[in-house]
């Protein structure tokens, strides 16, 4: 850590805006003038739109996520949590990943910490759930897929197969429908290798309490994603909800029951819970309640943007919207994340503050492997794209948005090659677990039990 007695500027959250937010402001910095200090449990950012790629393996993991320290070279990057905040000392408590916690004091600081899976209380959720909001968890879902078609092509149980080729997703945004789009697709394409498995055999579920999907590209291209789904053989259930999911065996509102080892649960985001511990004024849902310059209400060091923040959306506001609030998307973060570096360098200097404003520019969505929609907003028109144009669409943008020229050009690289090359299937499930093997070898022996025998024997020779 820094001995200097520079004034340090914190930021809390390694993610999107974490990240963009600490790189604007060591580019705007002069030399010598503070310390950028980035806390995140994990040491790299996660480009969050890439994952439902990645688990249907189009994007090597690796690809999505970038190295924080390799980034932020100019930066101190503390792998570790921040658990309280001390406002009137400025002191914030680290608790890193091994050792005792400690005190970090501070000038500035930033709250980047995003959000996690919303859930609620339902039967068997914790235990059979999987979320969709790290690489981890996209790499899971991909192995644990690949698994469940292991494991029907290797029984002869009716039960067992038709509980393995179930796979019910809860949550009809965009996470919801864009991953069950492309998991689609490689269970698809997976089953040609395998003798008794066909996509007939198995049964795709998305469920959604609304009563439409893909509500950020309107409803008209909401429509042609359920339909394009359902033409796939997905099942759309909308305005229901899942009440249990115990040992697998999902019930729905609507009646239907179904037994299934993957649940995958994409119902919405919440603000990080730890916003409550830090005494910051937080809105109804949980995020910190920002001005328009994102600065936190009532302090002048301070400011916060993305997923965890409640930021004035000014355009819709002036379009006669007095309660707009700017949508928890990375369109947003990326631009808040910017306009926020340069107030905490203006806000270090004295300077006056700059108000965000951002118009929408619309959404895209990938439904799998050439399939797509998007709804492109160029002034007062809204251009709407289905099918193979709206996917290049996708992924030309979120491509560029990808942070640093590194990643972007390994992104396209994997995509380049999947032109050419057919899609990998294989199952690494062992990666969950990748010390059971070595441990079974390693492990000492079991002594065997003596025999009554044997006891009798040493007995007698006593």
């Amino acid at each position: 850590m820094s001995t200097t007695e520079r004034p340090r500027i914190l930021v809390v959250g390694g993610g999107y805006v974490g990240l963009y937010a600490a790189r604007r402001i060591l580019k705007k910095m002069r030399y010598g003038e503070a310390t950028v200090t980035v806390v995140d449990p994990r040491s790299y950012m996660t480009y969050q739109p890439f994952l439902p790629e990645t688990a249907a393996g189009s994007i090597s993991p690796r690809h999505v996520v970038v190295p924080l320290r390799r980034v932020l070279p100019k930066a101190e990057v503390l792998t570790g949590r921040v658990t309280t905040i001390d406002q009137d000392r400025k002191v914030a408590t680290i608790a890193p990943l091994v050792g005792e916690a400690y005190e970090l004091p501070f000038d500035y600081l930033v709250i980047a910490m995003g959000a996690v899976s919303r859930t609620f209380p339902i039967p068997g959720l914790a235990e059979q759930g999987i979320g969709m909001k790290g690489i981890e968890e996209a790499i899971g879902l991909r192995n644990h897929v690949l698994e469940q078609l292991d494991k029907a092509d290797s029984t002869t149980d009716e039960e067992i197969r038709r509980k393995a080729l179930t796979f019910v997703f809860v949550g009809g945004g965009f996470a919801g429908a864009e991953t069950i789009g492309e998991v689609e697709d490689m269970a698809r394409d997976a089953a040609k290798y395998y003798s008794s498995v066909k996509r007939e055999d198995m049964r795709f579920i998305l469920v959604d309490a609304a009563d439409k999907i893909l509500p950020e590209v309107g409803p008209k291209l909401g429509q042609y994603g359920k339909e394009h789904l359902e033409a796939r053989g997905v099942e759309v259930y909308l305005s229901t909800s899942m009440d249990s999911c115990v040992d697998g065996h999902v019930v729905l509102k609507n009646g239907l029951e179904v037994d299934s080892n993957t649940i995958v649960w994409t119902a919405g985001v919440k603000p990080n819970p730890a916003l409550s511990r830090f005494g910051l004024p937080l809105g109804p849902r949980g995020h910190v309640d920002c001005e328009p310059t994102l600065q936190v209400a009532g302090t002048d060091y301070i400011w916060a943007a993305g997923d965890n923040a409640q930021v004035p959306d000014l355009v819709g506001r002036k379009a006669g919207n007095p309660n707009a609030w700017c949508p928890p998307n990375a369109q947003h973060a990326l631009r808040q994340a910017k306009v926020l570096g340069d107030n905490v360098i203006s806000g270090m200097r004295g300077f006056p503050q700059k108000e965000y404003s951002h118009a929408n520019k619309g959404a895209v969505a990938g439904l799998g492997l050439h399939k797509g929609v998007a709804m492109i907003v160029m002034g007062k028109m809204k251009i709407k794209l289905k099918g193979r144009l709206a996917w290049y669409m996708h992924r030309g943008y979120h491509g560029m948005a990808m942070p640093t020229f590194n990643r972007k050009i390994r992104v396209f690289a994997d995509w380049t090659l999947g032109m050419f090359l057919k899609r990998e299937v294989v199952s690494l499930g062992a990666l969950e677990t990748p010390r059971e093997e070595f441990y079974e070898a390693a492990k000492p022996a079991p002594v065997p039990a003596a025999s009554a025998a044997d006891k009798g024997e040493k007995a007698k020779a006593s």
